[in-house]
C-alpha cells in the first residue's frame, strides 16, 4: 500500500505494541506500573478497541487477578460466573455424555466477551500515560542498519485501487521505538515477516491453527442456564477431522453459539461454515436455538501448535507475545489467561532488563509457559484421527503430561490437504438447513466488516492464473470453501473460462486463507487502519 520516496513522519517512543488485544495492553498495563516514566504506545488496526477481539471465551482469572486486583468491581458488560460442565461426543441422531477431562472443569472461571474486556484493559493503559491509538495498522516492520528492529511503519491512508495516492491520501507514520512489542495475535502479519527474516522458527514445528466461528444469540425467555458451558467433538465431522463445538450460556436469554474446525483438515471438499451450520441443527442444539435471532457473529484463526509450535520470541529490537507465540492451551480451549501472561512477563522482563534478550528462555520457564509444555502432546495425536486423539489425552491426563516423549508437528496445514483425485470425502450426512444465517454473506452482516471498496485489495494473490487452472483441476479452488465471510470466488471471466474475484470487502481478518492456501500464494496484509470486522459483544 505504501509509495516509494514518501517522506514520512516519525514518532519516537521507549515500547511500541502492536496489537490491543490482552497481551499487548496487559504488557502496556504492566510496564506502567514498574516504570512509570517510560514512553509507550499501543497501535491497534480495528476502528475501536475491541473491535477485532473475538475468543470463545472462558477465562481463568488469576492473571488478570494479578494485574488490575479490582477487575470484578466493575466487569465488562458480559461476564458471567461458570457453573456447570458438560462435555458429548455427537452422532448424526443424537450423542451420549463423555468424562469431562480435567483441563475443561471450569468453577472459578468466567464466560465474557474480549470485546468489552480490551476496551476496559485500554481505559487503564490510557489512564497510566500510554498512548492508544485505534484505527492505525501496523503494515511494515522498521529496521535500523545493524539489522535490528527499529518500530513499525503505518499504513498508508487514501491509496486507490490503481495504486495511487487519492486525494485524500496521507502517507503511514514511522513509529521508531527502543523496543516493538509484536502482540497482534494469530498470524500476525508484522510477526510473520519477522519470523521469516530472523528464522524464528528454525527450531520449532511447523505452526498449527484452528478456525474458530462464533455467534450471539437471543434466546426465548427460559432456555439458558447461565453459566451453563457445553462442548462437544464428533458430527458433523469426520472422525479424521479435527474439530468441535461450545455453547457458553450468559445471562439475559443470551448464550455464545460456536464451532472450531482444525485447519490442518485434509477433505479439499470441506467447508467449515457449513459444518458449523450443520452442527447448529443437530437434534441436541436445534431446540435450544430454534426461535431466537442472531445478534452478532465473528471468526477468527487460532495458534494450537503449542509448544512444540513456538518460535524463538525474541530479536533484536523486538519481542513476540501472545498468541502470535502460540501461547493458546488446546485442551483447555482456553488463551486469554496465557496471553495476559505472556504480556506481563514481558513487560516485567523489560523493566528489568532493558531489552528483548533472554526473554525467550524467561517465558518458556514461566508458568505459562509450563503450562504449555505439560499439555504439548494432546493436540498433535488428533492428527492421526479423533479415536487415536481421544487415547492420547486419556494417558496424558494419566500421566500428568509427564510422558518422556513429545509428539511433533512435521507438516504444515497447507500441505496437508489432500487433492480431488486423491481423496474421498465421506459422506457426512448433512440435513437440510432453516436456522440463520442463510449463507456466507448472510453471517457478514452479522459482524458488520467495512472496507472502503475504493482501497486496493489487502488479500495479495501472486499468481491468479494457477487459480483457474492447477488450483481448479488439482484441488478444486478450495479457498471458495474454507473462507468463511465468501471473499474468494471463481467466476466467469466471460471467454468461456473462470477467474478468481476477490470480494475483500467481505473479509472478517480470520487470516484462514494466509494458513491454509495449498500454493502459499495468498498473502493477508493489512488494509487501511479502521477496516474490518466491528464485532459487537462477542
Amino acid at each position: 500500500m505504501s509509495t516509494p520516496a514518501v517522506e514520512r513522519d516519525v514518532m519516537e517512543y521507549d515500547i511500541c505494541i502492536v496489537g490491543a488485544g490482552p497481551s499487548g495492553l496487559a504488557c502496556a498495563i504492566r510496564l506502567k506500573q514498574l516504570k512509570p516514566d517510560l514512553n509507550i504506545c499501543v497501535l491497534e488496526k480495528a476502528s475501536s478497541i475491541g473491535a477485532h477481539s473475538l475468543s470463545g471465551a472462558v477465562m481463568e482469572p488469576g492473571p488478570l487477578d494479578a494485574l488490575l486486583p479490582g477487575w470484578r468491581d466493575s466487569p465488562p458488560g458480559i461476564c458471567v460466573p461458570a457453573k456447570r460442565d458438560e462435555f458429548r461426543l455427537l452422532t448424526k441422531t443424537g450423542g451420549f455424555s463423555l468424562p469431562l477431562p480435567p483441563q475443561l472443569h471450569n468453577h472459578g472461571n468466567f464466560i465474557i466477551s474480549l470485546g468489552l474486556l480490551t476496551p476496559i484493559l485500554a481505559q487503564k493503559a490510557e489512564s497510566l500515560g500510554v498512548d492508544v491509538f485505534p484505527g492505525f495498522a501496523g503494515a511494515a516492520n522498521v529496521f535500523n542498519a545493524d539489522g535490528s528492529v527499529a518500530g513499525v511503519q503505518l499504513g498508508d491512508m487514501g491509496i486507490e485501487k490503481n495504486g495511487e495516492p487519492g486525494p485524500n491520501y496521507t502517507p503511514g507514520a514511522e513509529i521508531r521505538a527502543k523496543t516493538t512489542v509484536i502482540a497482534e495475535g494469530a498470524r500476525g502479519s508484522l510477526a510473520k515477516q519477522l519470523i521469516k527474516r530472523f528464522a524464528l522458527d528454525a527450531q520449532s514445528c511447523p505452526q498449527t491453527y484452528g478456525l474458530g466461528m462464533k455467534e450471539l444469540w437471543q434466546l426465548p425467555e427460559g432456555r439458558v442456564e447461565p453459566g451453563l458451558i457445553q462442548h462437544s467433538l464428533g458430527w458433523p465431522l469426520d472422525s479424521g477431522t479435527y474439530g468441535g463445538s461450545f455453547i457458553y450460556h450468559l445471562d439475559k436469554n443470551r448464550a455464545y453459539v460456536g464451532f472450531v474446525v482444525g485447519l490442518d483438515y485434509e477433505d479439499p471438499r470441506l467447508t467449515p461454515f457449513e459444518a458449523f451450520q450443520q452442527f447448529k441443527h443437530h437434534p441436541k442444539v436445534k431446540p435450544l436455538l430454534e426461535g431466537g435471532e442472531i445478534l452478532a457473529s465473528g471468526a477468527r484463526t487460532i495458534a494450537s501448535g503449542g509448544w512444540q509450535s513456538i518460535p524463538r520470541l525474541e530479536m533484536p529490537g523486538a519481542m513476540i507475545v501472545g498468541d502470535s507465540g502460540s501461547g493458546l492451551n488446546l485442551p483447555k480451549i482456553k488463551g486469554i489467561h496465557q496471553a495476559i501472561r505472556s504480556g506481563m512477563l514481558a513487560a516485567e522482563h523489560l523493566a528489568e532488563v532493558g531489552s528483548p534478550a533472554g526473554f525467550d528462555a524467561r517465558w518458556r520457564a514461566s508458568p505459562g509457559g509450563q503450562e504449555l509444555k505439560s499439555v504439548r502432546n494432546f493436540k498433535p495425536a488428533f492428527k492421526k484421527g479423533m479415536w487415536i486423539g481421544m487415547a492420547n489425552s486419556a494417558l496424558e491426563v494419566i500421566t500428568g503430561g509427564r510422558t518422556p516423549w513429545t509428539l511433533k508437528n512435521r507438516v504444515p496445514d497447507f500441505a496437508r490437504l489432500k487433492q480431488d483425485a486423491e481423496y474421498h470425502s465421506p459422506d457426512r450426512e448433512w440435513v437440510d438447513r432453516t436456522l440463520p444465517p442463510r449463507d456466507r454473506l448472510a453471517s457478514v452482516f452479522f459482524a458488520s466488516t467495512t472496507h472502503d471498496e475504493n482501497q486496493p485489495a489487502h488479500l495479495k494473490v501472486a499468481d491468479t492464473s494457477i487459480c483457474a487452472t492447477k488450483c481448479a483441476t488439482e484441488f478444486g479452488n478450495p479457498c471458495t470453501r474454507f473462507c468463511p465471510a465468501n471473499v474468494y470466488e471463481m467466476v466467469d471471466n466471460g471467454q468461456g473460462g473462470k477467474r478468481l474475484q476477490i470480494n475483500a470487502a467481505n473479509c472478517v481478518h480470520c487470516k484462514a486463507c494466509d494458513i491454509k492456501d495449498p500454493y502459499e500464494i495468498i498473502n493477508w496484509t493489512t488494509p487501511e487502519g479502521g477496516s474490518g470486522p466491528n464485532y459487537q459483544s462477542l
